[in-house]
C-alpha cells in the first residue's frame, strides 16, 4: 500500500512575505552592501581570496583573468562569470578607486566608458594596496566559514589594517536601500584614524581637521564644502561636484575652455559628456561655442571648448554647468553591514568600528606571535639543555632499540630496555624530563648544531625570544601600547601609499546663465499652410514683391525676441526666434506646429513679444464678448499659457494689436459682424481693459442661433476692410451704442 502524500496548506500572502524577506536579506547581506570592517562586498572579498590562493601577490607574474574568475566562481561565488569579471574590472580602475585592489594587465576599459576586453585576453594580480587587506590572513586573525557547497573554507571578513570603506568608498543597490560612500584621501584617512585612536572623544569637526572631505580619483571641485560637516554627522547628504577648467588663448582671437578634471559621477562616461557638449554646439543651445574637441591622452583629461570672439566665457561656463554633467550631484548614504544588520554610519562611528576591528586583529596577531615565540623558546631551551648532556643523549640513542624508546627516556626518564655504559648514566637518564616538542627537536637535531658557533646562536636566540615574549605580553596587557603599534603601522602605510589630494574643496555661488546672442533683425515669413521660416534683413530686401505676396504674414522681429502665436481656442504659444530655421526664398520652411506643439488648434494671430508688451490686445469671441488686455499680461517664461477665458463652445474670432494712441483716440471704432449678416459699430473706448483671465464684456446682443463671425478695430482714416474674401467699404458705417442688436450690412458695400 502506497503511503499517501502529505499536503501542507500555507497562506499565499504569508509565504510570499517570508520568501521575499529571505531574498531581501540575502541581497542586502550577501551581495549588495559592504562589510563595515573590510569595506568589501562578498564578491570582491572572494575574488581577492581566490587570487591569494593562486599566489598572485604583487611581485608575482600576472595570471589570466579567466582563471581568477573560474576559481572564484567554482569555489566561492556561484553566480555568473560576467558579474565576477565586472567586479574584478572595477577593482582595477584607478578612476573609480583611490587605492585599486587589483593590478590589471591589458585592456581593462577607460574613463571614456570603453568596456574591458574579454577575460580570456586580460591578466591580473593583487596590487600593493590589496595586501593591506590580506596581510596575516594565514594567522587565524579572522573567522572562516564553509563555501556554498561546504567543500572549501573562505574568510568571512579580511584582516584589513586600513579603513578601506572610507578610502575606496562603495556603491550598491539592495532591496529597499542603497549605499553610496565617497572615496577619500589615503593620507588624510590614516591621519584621522590615528587622531581618533589617540582621542576617541574627538568630534566630527575635530576629525575634519584631518579628513577634510571626499577626495575623488577624478579630482574636480566640491562646491559646497561647508555642508560636509552635516553630511559626516548624519551619514547622508548631497555633494555638489564641478569640473575643473582653465582658460587658454586660442586661434584667431578666440579663447578656449579646457576641462582638465571631471566630476566623479562622470567617471567611466567621459565620452558621453563630450557627445553632450557636441550636441549642444550643433543644436545651437549655446551660440557662443565655436568648436568642441577631445584632446585627452595618457597624461590626463583635456576637453577643449572653443569660444567665439568677444563672448562672455564665465557666463558660458555657468550655462554649461547647468545643462551638462560638468556639474553634478553625488548623493551620500554611508550604509554598511555590521553583524548582518544594515546600518547608516557617520564619520565618527566608522572610525569607531575601524578601531574596534583593529584592536581585535592586533590582539589576535600578538597572541599568535606570543604563542609562536613561546613554542620556539621551548625548543631552543631544550636544545641548549641537550647540549649540556649531549654525551648522555648519544648514549641513550645508541642503547635504544627504537626512536619511541629513546623519546620515552628523554621525556619521562624511562630507561627499561636501554643499554647504558654505566649505572651512573642510567641514573642520570632516569632524571631527564624534556617536553614532547623538545624531544622531537633533539631527535631531529643535526650534529652540526654542536659546533660552538651554533651553540652561541642558540643562546642569542633564546635571549631574543625572552625579550620578544616580554614585549608581546606588555603589549597585550596594555591597550595604549596596542594603540601605539596600530598607529605605527598606519604611518608605515602612509609613507608607502599616500598621495596629494586631488579634489578641491570650495564654497561656490550658483550663478544663472544669461543667454548671450548677437542681436540681428529678422523677418518671419508665414504662408497660408502654416509653414514658417526666418530670413535676415539683407535676404529679405532681395525677395521680389510678387514672391512676398505668397505669405499671409510677414513679421519683423529680433533674433533675441519671441514669436507669440494666439489660437482660436484661447491659448498663446511662444517660440524663440532663434529656434525658427533660417531659409532662403525658395525654401519652404517648417510647419509651425513642429516648433510649438500646436496640435489641432487654429492659429488666429501672430505678434512679436517685444511689440506685444508695448501694445493693448483687443479680443472678440464667437459669443459676442469683447475686451482689451494689456500686453504686459502675457509676459511669461512658459512656452504656452491661456490667453483668455472662454465658455464651453466659445472661440476667439477676432484679435487686434493696438498702440497707446489707438486706445486713447476717440475716433477708433470696433466693428462686429455676425453670421446672420448683422453688424454693429461702437467707439473703442467703450471696451474695458480687463485681465487675460476674464471672459470680457458683452459687445453685441445676438439672436438665437446667431454668433459673431468677424471683429476688428477700424481707424478714422480707414476706408476698407477685408471680410470673407471681399473688400468692403466702411466709409458709411454708423456708430451705435455697444451691445445693441446691430443692423443689416447695408452700411457696408
Amino acid at each position: 500500500m502506497k503511503k499517501e502524500a502529505s499536503i501542507i496548506q500555507i497562506d499565499f500572502a504569508d509565504e510570499m512575505k517570508n520568501s521575499y524577506r529571505d531574498y531581501a536579506v540575502s541581497v542586502i547581506i550577501a551581495r549588495a552592501l559592504p562589510d563595515v570592517r573590510d569595506g568589501l562586498k562578498p564578491v570582491q572579498r572572494r575574488i581577492l581570496y581566490a587570487m591569494t590562493e593562486l599566489g598572485l601577490s604583487p611581485e608575482k607574474p600576472h595570471r589570466k583573468s579567466a582563471r581568477i574568475v573560474g576559481d572564484t566562481m567554482g569555489k566561492y561565488h556561484p553566480h555568473g562569470d560576467s558579474s565576477i569579471y565586472d567586479a574584478l574590472v572595477h577593482m582595477t580602475e584607478d578612476f573609480s578607486l583611490t587605492m585599486p585592489l587589483v593590478d590589471g594587465h591589458g585592456n581593462f576599459g577607460s574613463i571614456d566608458g570603453d568596456g574591458a576586453a574579454a577575460m580570456r585576453y586580460t591578466e591580473a594580480r593583487l596590487s600593493t594596496g590589496a595586501m593591506t587587506l590580506l596581510e596575516n590572513l594565514d594567522k587565524g586573525l579572522v573567522p572562516f566559514g564553509p563555501n556554498f557547497d561546504e567543500s572549501e573554507k573562505e574568510p568571512l571578513v579580511l584582516p584589513a589594517t586600513l579603513p578601506n570603506l572610507l578610502i575606496n568608498g562603495t556603491t550598491g543597490i539592495a532591496v529597499g536601500m542603497a549605499t553610496n560612500i565617497p572615496t577619500h584621501n589615503i593620507g588624510e584617512v590614516i591621519d584621522g584614524a590615528a587622531a581618533y585612536i589617540k582621542n576617541p572623544e574627538i568630534s566630527t569637526k575635530g576629525l575634519m581637521k584631518y579628513i577634510k572631505g571626499p577626495d575623488f580619483p577624478t579630482g574636480a571641485i566640491i562646491t559646497n564644502a561647508d555642508e560636509m560637516e552635516q553630511i559626516y554627522e548624519t551619514g547622508e547628504g548631497k555633494i555638489k561636484l564641478r569640473a575643473k577648467t582653465e582658460i587658454e588663448k586660442g586661434e584667431n582671437g578666440r579663447q578656449n575652455i579646457i576641462i582638465t578634471e571631471i566630476p566623479y559621477t562622470v567617471a567611466g562616461n567621459k565620452a558621453k559628456l563630450y557627445e553632450n557638449l557636441v550636441t549642444l554646439m550643433k543644436d545651437k543651445v549655446f551660440d557662443e561655442i565655436y568648436d568642441v574637441r577631445d584632446e585627452s591622452s595618457k597624461e590626463g583629461i583635456r576637453l577643449v571648448i572653443e569660444v567665439k570672439k568677444d563672448r562672455d566665457i564665465n557666463n558660458l561656463l555657468n550655462g554649461l554647468y547647468q545643462k551638462t554633467a560638468m556639474e553634478d550631484t553625488y548623493s551620500v548614504n554611508m550604509l554598511a553591514v555590521k553583524n548582518k544588520q544594515p546600518i547608516t554610519f557617520t564619520l565618527k562611528t566608522l572610525m569607531q568600528e575601524f578601531l574596534a576591528f583593529q584592536e581585535e586583529l592586533y590582539t589576535k596577531e600578538y597572541e599568535h606571535l606570543l604563542a609562536k615565540a613561546k613554542d620556539r623558546l621551548e625548543i631552543v631551551d631544550g636544545l641548549i639543555k641537550a647540549t649540556d648532556v649531549i654525551d648522555l643523549i648519544i648514549e641513550i640513542l645508541r642503547g635504544s632499540e627504537s626512536i619511541k624508546q629513546a623519546k620515552g627516556c628523554l621525556t619521562s626518564g624511562l630507561t627499561e630496555g636501554i643499554r647504558f655504559k654505566s649505572k651512573k648514566s642510567e641514573k642520570e637518564a632516569a632524571a631527564l624530563d624534556f617536553t614532547e616538542r623538545q624531544a622531537d627537536a633533539i631527535l631531529a637535531m643535526p650534529l652540526s648544531r654542536l659546533i660552538g658557533l651554533e651553540l652561541l646562536k642558540l643562546h642569542q636566540e633564546s635571549g631574543t625570544l625572552h625579550e620578544n615574549i616580554a614585549d608581546y605580553e606588555r603589549i597585550l596587557g596594555d591597550i595604549s601600547e596596542l594603540h601605539k603599534i596600530i598607529i605605527e603601522r598606519l604611518k608605515t602605510y602612509k609613507k608607502k601609499l599616500a598621495r596629494p589630494r586631488r579634489t578641491e574643496l570650495a564654497n561656490l555661488e550658483y550663478e544663472k546663465y544669461v543667454e548671450e546672442i548677437k542681436e540681428e533683425d529678422l523677418f518671419l515669413l508665414i504662408d497660408r499652410f502654416g509653414y514658417i521660416k526666418a530670413v535676415d534683413s539683407t535676404s529679405y530686401s532681395r525677395i521680389a514683391a510678387e514672391n512676398l505676396q505668397e505669405y499671409t504674414h510677414i513679421i519683423p522681429i529680433k533674433n533675441t525676441d519671441k514669436l507669440c502665436v494666439f489660437t482660436e481656442e484661447g491659448n498663446m504659444y511662444q517660440i524663440k526666434a532663434m529656434n525658427i530655421p533660417k531659409g532662403r526664398n525658395r525654401d519652404k520652411g517648417v510647419l509651425i506646429q513642429t516648433l510649438c506643439k500646436l496640435e489641432e488648434e487654429t492659429v488666429l494671430f501672430y505678434i512679436a513679444l517685444e511689440n506685444l508688451l508695448e501694445s493693448q490686445l483687443f479680443f472678440a469671441t464667437k459669443a459676442g464678448f469683447v475686451k482689451q488686455v494689456s500686453g504686459i499680461e502675457f509676459e511669461t517664461n512658459r512656452s504656452v499659457i491661456s490667453s483668455t477665458k472662454l465658455a464651453d463652445g466659445d472661440l476667439v474670432i477676432g484679435m487686434t494689436a493696438l498702440t497707446v494712441m489707438d486706445v486713447i483716440n476717440p475716433d477708433e471704432r470696433v466693428l462686429l459682424i455676425t453670421k446672420q449678416g448683422l453688424s454693429l459699430c461702437f467707439p473703442l473706448y467703450e471696451v474695458s481693459e480687463l485681465k487675460k483671465t476674464s471672459r470680457g464684456i458683452k459687445g453685441i446682443t445676438l439672436a438665437e442661433n446667431d454668433s459673431l463671425q468677424f471683429a476688428t478695430v477700424i481707424s478714422p482714416d480707414q476706408q476698407e476692410i477685408s471680410f470673407n474674401g471681399k473688400t468692403l467699404s466702411v466709409a458709411n458705417v454708423k456708430t451705435k451704442k455697444r451691445a445693441g442688436k446691430g443692423q443689416k450690412e447695408k452700411g457696408l458695400s
